[in-house]
């Protein structure tokens, strides 16, 4: 998987006032959690931005006044009007053990429903998996080739090695609608 290096500062003053002070100056106040105490930092908003505003999922290497951690991003906060960042939760991750995380999905090859005029239907962008940190992938790739009009791929029918799919086995991941190119197609072939 993927890493993403990020630099942060140790909070000293913790609650709302000192973060509404935090957010004036453009920095982000963070927590991370997992590895026994919280510990609480900030960083800038210039730094999160490559890590935010991504389809991509990292692993993040945090050096939070010199200290290191590795964890991943596990709830980000916005303003309801601005889309400013508020505040972001990390995880904190350790090799032994497994994690759960939101890995995106990747359609690949061409589908024979869309070929004959069959619309795609992405149902799922990404799937919550739990695996251990090395065996996390960069995307979760859905072969389509042989997705007919009608068809589709739920999360029952996928397999992927040394990792496992927490979503409920039923839910839709893609499918091949019918459009009005393929009934059209139809009814012209029925006269």
């Amino acid at each position: 998987m993927k890493t993403f290096d990020l630099k942060g500062n140790l909070r000293t003053d913790l609650g709302k006032k000192a973060s509404d002070e935090l957010r004036k100056k453009d920095l982000v106040p963070c927590v991370l959690y997992g590895g026994g105490e919280n510990v609480h930092f900030y960083t800038t908003v210039l730094a999160l931005r490559d890590l935010v505003y991504t389809p991509n999922v990292y692993i993040v290497n945090l050096d939070i006044d010199g200290k290191k951690y590795r964890a991943v991003m596990r709830e980000i906060q916005f303003h309801p009007v601005t889309d400013r960042i508020l505040h972001i939760d990390f995880l904190q991750i350790f090799d032994d053990k497994p994690v759960v995380i939101d890995i995106p999905v990747k359609i690949v090859g061409n589908s024979v429903g869309v070929k004959k005029g069959g619309k795609l239907k992405i149902a799922k962008r990404y799937l919550k998996v739990k695996a251990l940190p090395k065996h996390l992938p960069d995307v979760l790739q859905v072969n389509i080739e042989d997705l007919d009009v009608g068809q589709h791929i739920r999360v029952n029918k996928l397999n992927f090695e040394n990792l496992t799919i927490i979503n409920k086995p039923n839910e839709l991941v893609v499918s091949v609608l019918t459009s009005r190119l393929v009934k059209e197609g139809a009814a012209a072939e029925g006269k």
